[in-house]
């Protein structure tokens, strides 16, 4: 169980690394840089950061402009406060050892053991969220950059708060059929070792360079061409568009009275429905920090 519980708490780490880092909408960004200073038309000044939920030193190593504008900041905002609830990662009905082949089953098995995950645990996981983590290395340890970032609120004892439920999290992946969540499992079995970690290793790269035209170059490389074209077009929208919209607005309702250091995936950032350009349009001078 202590196995079991390790790989739970690594979850969080992973949530949505390949998903929000990786389902990016193919649109044109002229932005550049992962931390934004946001003033509100009411004058109170935050910061947008946006961040890779990765465990990697090379991401964790919080750059100091970043740590300064959450000393300055009176409350922290995340994408989503961790699960209290670990059913909400499992599937209510069905195994997959009854979904899968019986090779697709045993690579399920090879990865969840790489991943100190216990085997009933990955037999009756969502398959989407089996495949966002087997996308990823092997966890170092249960901080990622964003837990991080709320630990380091906690210790200043900055208020905490989410931009979305759990509910309102996990039904974003959870609305897509068993059938589709098999298709992006499935995608990530087919990949080799050396495949996901070249992966990765380019992803940490194009996140660090914080060019947001890369960053979505190499994800629809890497993710969109690899998706039938109706499921990323979905994909898309539940993952970014729609709920770019929620964020944007409990941005707005929490930065209109204090400021606030909020930290995000970065592929929210960027694009026409992207996060800069919602608060631009809701009268937000938004500019890059370096």
């Amino acid at each position: 169980m202590r196995a079991a519980s390790y790989a739970f708490a690594g979850l969080v780490r992973g949530l949505f690394f390949g998903l929000l880092l990786g389902f990016m909408a193919v649109a044109h960004a002229q932005d550049k840089g992962l931390l934004w200073k946001l003033e509100a038309p009411g004058g109170k000044t935050s910061y947008l950061f946006g961040t890779m939920h990765s465990d990697d030193q090379r991401v964790t190593d919080l750059p100091p402009a970043a740590m300064q504008a959450l000393l300055d900041s009176e409350v922290f905002l995340m994408e989503l406060q961790p699960p209290q609830d670990p059913s909400v990662y499992l599937m209510k009905n069905g195994r997959l050892d009854h979904m899968l082949t019986e090779k697709e089953f045993v690579e399920v098995i090879k990865l969840a053991d790489f991943h100190s995950m216990h085997t009933d645990i990955a037999t009756t996981m969502k398959p989407w969220l089996l495949a966002v983590i087997f996308d990823l290395p092997k966890p170092q340890s249960p901080y990622t950059l964003d837990a991080m970032l709320m630990s380091l609120a906690q210790s200043r004892s900055k208020p905490i708060r989410a931009l979305e439920t759990v509910e309102e999290h996990f039904t974003v992946l959870d609305s897509f059929s068993i059938e589709d969540q098999l298709v992006m499992l499935r995608t990530v079995l087919k990949r080799t070792p050396a495949e996901r970690e070249r992966n990765f290793e380019e992803l940490v790269k194009t996140y660090l360079s914080g060019n947001l035209d890369k960053i979505i170059e190499v994800n629809a490389r890497q993710s969109g061409q690899q998706l039938p074209p109706e499921l990323w077009a979905r994909i898309l929208q539940k993952l970014l568009d729609e709920r770019n919209v929620r964020m944007a607005e409990r941005i707005q309702q929490q930065t209109a009275e204090r400021s606030a250091f909020i930290a995000v995936g970065a592929a929210h950032l960027a694009g026409k429905g992207g996060l800069l350009a919602r608060l631009r349009g809701a009268g937000y001078q938004v500019t890059p920090v370096k």
